[in-house]
């Protein structure tokens, strides 16, 4: 069944390496490593003409941003503007109709040029983009290709959607390092001119019926058709293949197999059993080379009612894990691709079957092993520290496009487009704030129905189909008693810190009650001097006893449908992680799965 050009395809999407893992094309080229590079303070370089001018003075590894050390650069000062710039010799070019150049992220602003000649422009800091470079290139001579980016993110600019990145010199509080400039991988690939431009997976579990959603570079010629197979390994499981009119195609097929009720179960994907099933897309026009991509989805269902979180239409409590997605060496770009894998299997490792990746758009590299190794996900988003309109024209516009980049992943059960009242300090008295969290919540149900959405994470909800707690109480009799009833934790005028649990009138009580955020226990044999948590643990067994009685303390509360507890990892001065920076468990690592997976 499988053709050679989809069993190549079908392996670069299995490997972990493909930085775009749902849409995957065998012909592409990773531009990782040395590019050289300029600091731009004064903003000159459009001025001289930087993109033509000549190689940069400098030199940084792609794709870590220069405050980290992995990037060989590691200044962690105020640069607002950065270039880059790389040659790409012409026989390491993929061949093909077209030539795509590919940014997984640039915070927060770029333009690029090729050969000296503007390709385009791009903001938003953590959303991918791709510029069609092939009438730039000089693709029928024979020269080499030069990419220059400049790159323009403000430190101070707290309308940007910046998550934890500080907006001081230095870290302070729960803040990091700023990233700036390319933070996520750079890739060329070939692909035909009709080509297909995004895919999307949904599924209805009960009817095994699946829909592609495939949206083209341009619209269609006549005579151009999609052809869409699915398996499990060797298996075929459906086929079809339809005309195409237009830009954007749904194309609803059925599993076949989903008619045994008794074994439909057998298919679906789940922590337990992370099923996934293998697609491969063939898109072809008349007299043009086939656009071939292959992809991959998982057959689950993700709601809530009477109280529960339902996987499937299955009771399911959640045991996740806040992961910052930050590390010492390379800050919020992974170190590798490898050390995405390696969180994944850590979370569960450590006894979780979910993890809310904090106040960040993770790597889609990331999210690729979570729904290869059952993780759950809780899709957050970074915060902007202003409410203004361009704040929120920002946020939103960023929010659009990961909706749009990571909402076929069945790994991710939950989007959180809020947190903490970040940005929206006044939900409690400002109208304004209101319509503007229950506005995200309807944006991602119009966008992604299927999936349930907290509104603004940790108090202060409104439309929210999750009511989430934050509770740093390092008392485990306190959070018993507070925790102990429905009534009583719906009847208390106040959450712990002192913010409202809902603001909105409309809200509905009857949602699950998750505690989100708790415990934040430090512990360091060897931390920085500024190094806190929300308590202290004095040696690894003294970590282990508290953790035992406090997340014992949140599990034995018949309220609560899951919790999320607070942190995977030390991060800079946050030193309350299970796990050292370098990701060693600060206890045996079975003792703590007995307290989180037991």
């Amino acid at each position: 069944m499988l053709t050679e050009e989809r069993r190549v395809a079908a392996a670069t999407a299995q490997d972990g390496r493909y930085p775009r893992p749902q849409l995957v094309r065998a012909d592409w080229l990773d531009l990782s490593g040395p590019w050289t590079f300029a600091f731009d303070d004064d903003d000159r370089g459009r001025r001289e003409h930087w993109e033509s001018s000549g190689p940069l003075s400098g030199v940084i590894q792609v794709p870590f941003p220069f405050e980290s050390a992995a990037s060989g650069v590691g200044d962690t000062g105020f640069h607002p503007v950065v270039w880059y710039q790389r040659t790409v010799l012409r026989d390491e070019l993929p061949s093909g109709e077209r030539l795509l150049l590919n940014l997984g992220a640039v915070d927060h602003a770029c333009e690029v040029w090729v050969d000296g000649r503007s390709a385009g422009t791009h903001e938003g800091g953590s959303t991918p983009f791709t510029l069609d470079i092939t009438d730039l290139a000089d693709l029928a001579g024979d020269r080499d290709l030069t990419l220059t980016i400049r790159a323009e993110d403000d430190p101070a600019d707290v309308a940007q959607p910046r998550g934890k990145q500080d907006w001081r010199h230095h870290p302070h509080s729960i803040w990091y390092h700023r990233t700036t400039g390319i933070w996520q991988p750079v890739w060329l690939e070939a692909a035909p001119a009709v080509r297909v431009e995004q895919l999307h997976w949904l599924t209805d579990v009960p009817a095994g019926e699946v829909t592609a959603q495939v949206r083209l570079s341009r619209p269609a010629p006549a005579g151009t058709t999609v052809r869409i197979e699915v398996a499990l390994g060797a298996e075929p499981l459906a086929s079809v293949e339809v005309a195409v009119a237009g830009r954007e195609v749904e194309v609803p097929f059925r599993i076949h197999r989903q008619s045994n009720g008794q074994a439909y179960e057998e298919l679906l994907w789940s922590p337990a059993h992370p099923t996934l099933l293998d697609a491969t897309v063939r898109l072809q026009a008349p007299d043009a080379p086939a656009d071939v991509v292959a992809s991959y989805l998982g057959l689950r269902s993700a709601a809530v009612e009477g109280g529960r979180f339902l996987l499937n239409d299955r009771p399911l409590y959640l045991r996740s894990v806040l992961n910052q997605g930050y590390w010492p060496e390379s800050h919020s770009a992974a170190p590798s691709a490898d050390a995405l894998r390696a969180e994944a299997q850590l979370i569960l490792d450590l006894g979780f079957n979910a993890t809310r990746v904090h106040q960040k758009y993770e790597d889609p590299r990331f999210l690729f092993w979570a729904d290869k190794l059952g993780l759950l996900v809780w899709g957050e988003a970074p915060a902007a520290y202003a409410f203004t309109p361009e704040a929120v024209r920002r946020s939103i516009a960023e929010w659009s496009a990961v909706l749009d980049r990571d909402r076929s992943h069945p790994s991710i059960v939950t989007w959180v487009p809020l947190n903490e009242s970040w940005g929206v300090q006044h939900l409690a008295h400002d109208p304004r704030m209101v319509s503007y969290a229950k506005a995200l919540v309807q944006l991602t149900k119009t966008v992604d129905p299927s999936r349930p959405v907290i509104s603004n994470d940790g108090w202060e909800h409104a439309d929210s189909d999750i009511l989430s707690i934050h509770d740093y109480d390092h008392d485990p009799a306190r959070i018993a008693e507070r925790y102990a009833t429905r009534e009583g934790i719906l009847g208390a005028e106040f959450t712990f810190p002192g913010r409202r649990l809902i603001v909105d009138p409309a809200q509905r009580t009857d949602a699950p009650l998750m505690l989100t955020e708790f415990g934040g226990v430090s512990y360091t044999d060897d931390g920085p001097a500024d190094a806190w948590g929300y308590s202290t643990a004095t040696s690894p067994e003294d970590l282990v006893e508290r953790l035992r009685a406090l997340v014992g303390a949140v599990r034995a509360s018949a309220p609560l449908a899951g919790y999320c507890y607070t942190q995977l990892a030390d991060t800079g001065q946050e030193t309350n992680g299970l796990v050292f920076e370098d990701r060693r468990p600060k206890a045996p690592i079975e003792e703590l799965r007995a307290i989180f997976g037991g």
